[in-house]
This record gives structure tokens, C-alpha cells and sequence, in this order.
């Protein structure tokens, strides 16, 4: 399989398994990189083929420019993944921002005829739901702060911090982009949507999650689970079943 330059950059297969009948793309949050997924790719190996997206700035693509906008990063995303997806047999996971870039790459992929079985929001609120935030115009200490405070007690998820402090250029484009995204009003994938939440998310309440379903032309489905923004870490293995339930049943 012949892997063009752009792709070799944006995805990552840590389990290849091209003769796998589904597949999941995985899109990583603020300051997040493709790693991040490699424990849902390998619990995942047996049921499809688990793509994680590597965004510029970080790992090794640090040297690289991050995008500040939502549409940039989509545009670049979408690029390198429209050669692979396969229509009616992929689903996209994005987690906090990453749920948002997984969205508006939807809508670029459905908009070129591509289908998606379904999307999965995790821990963002719905694209018409905004905030007024501007953690990317704090100073390092507080954009590292504000990361480490979201991920509470576990923060092993962020990685060692020494490394976290290395990426805080893309982190904090990373910050802009979702703090200054809008949708477009009315804006709606044709996949379905599950939206997945934490129970006690400062980022993202309950009301904000369930407005996931005005983005929506499909079916529509809110889980809520115990914990707070990266609920992920200490609720893996009921999403992976969740996820796994989905690829086995394409539904």
C-alpha cells in the first residue's frame, strides 16, 4: 500500500489491519496527540482498523505550525484522510476539541458524498454552544495550569510536563482554535451522533452535551459517564466497549 506523504503525517496506525471490515478515526483534544489513542487501537485491533490523527506541533511533527482556527485544521485533516476513509464503514471519535474538528471534517467528507455510520462527541459541547473563554491568552504557566486542571488527579493523561511545556505553542493554537470557533447556523452531519460526557466536566455541562442532537439529520444518543473532563482515563473500558458495540454492529 503505497502511504502519500500527507498521510504519513496526519495518521497513525498503531495496529494496521487493512483487511479490517470497519474502521474508526480518532481525533485528539487541545495540547493532544496521536498516542493518546494507541490503548483504544490496540483493545480495538480485533474489531476494525483504528486511524489516530496527528495534528502539527507536537511528537514528532513539534517543528511544524499548529493551526489556530477550527476550518484550517478541518481543511488540512480532511486532506489527508479523504484517500482512506471508506464510505459506510468508518466512524469518527474525537474527544473535547478533537470532537469539534471530527465534526466539521464530517461535514467535508459528506459534502464530497462520503457516509459516516456514526460520529462520537466526547467531552465538548454541542457547535452551537459557546463560552466565553480565553485560556489562549494566558500567559505559559496558566495555559499549562488550566490543562493540568482539567485533567484533575490524573494528570499522568497530559503526559510528563517537561514535554507538555515543549508543545505549548501548539497548545495554545490549540486553545484558540476552540475558543474562537463558530458554526455555521443550522450547521448538521447526515451520520449519526452519540455524545459522550462526564458527569462533572467544568467544560462541557449536561444541557450543552444534549445539544449535540441539533447537529444531528440521524439518530441521536447521549451517554453520560462518572468523572470530569478526561472522564476517558478512568472510563476506558466501558467507551471501548461502547465502541466496540458500534463497529461490530455498524449501528
Amino acid at each position: 500500500m503505497t502511504v502519500s506523504e500527507d498521510e504519513g503525517l496526519w495518521i497513525r496506525r498503531y495496529h494496521p489491519a487493512p483487511e479490517a471490515r470497519r474502521q474508526l478515526v480518532c481525533f485528539p483534544h487541545a495540547g493532544g496527540s496521536a498516542s493518546f489513542f494507541h490503548p483504544v487501537s490496540a483493545q480495538l485491533s480485533s474489531t476494525a482498523e483504528v486511524l489516530s490523527v496527528q495534528y502539527p506541533g507536537r511528537q514528532d511533527r513539534r517543528g511544524e505550525t499548529s493551526p489556530d482556527d477550527i476550518a484550517t485544521m478541518a481543511d488540512q485533516v480532511y486532506g489527508a484522510l479523504r484517500g482512506v476513509l471508506r464510505s459506510g464503514r468508518t466512524a469518527f471519535f474525537g474527544h473535547s476539541m478533537g470532537a469539534t474538528v471530527a465534526f466539521e471534517v464530517a461535514r467535508r467528507y459528506e459534502r464530497d458524498g462520503g457516509e459516516l455510520t456514526r460520529l462520537f462527541a466526547s467531552g465538548r459541547r454541542a457547535p452551537s454552544r459557546y463560552r466565553d473563554e480565553n485560556v489562549h491568552t494566558k500567559d505559559d504557566d496558566g495555559v499549562v495550569e488550566e490543562l493540568k486542571r482539567l485533567a484533575g488527579t490524573d494528570s499522568s493523561l497530559l503526559g510528563d510536563e517537561e514535554i507538555l511545556r515543549m508543545i505549548l505553542p501548539a497548545l495554545r493554537s490549540d486553545y484558540k482554535a476552540a475558543e474562537t470557533y463558530r458554526c455555521e447556523p443550522g450547521a448538521a452531519v447526515e451520520a449519526p451522533v452519540t455524545a459522550l460526557t462526564g458527569d462533572d466536566d467544568p467544560k462541557t455541562s449536561l444541557d450543552e452535551a444534549e445539544d449535540w442532537r441539533q447537529h444531528t439529520k440521524g439518530d441521536f444518543d447521549l451517554r453520560v459517564f462518572p468523572g470530569g473532563h478526561f472522564y476517558l482515563g478512568p472510563q476506558a473500558a466501558d467507551v471501548i466497549a461502547l465502541l466496540r458495540e458500534h463497529l461490530k454492529s455498524g449501528v
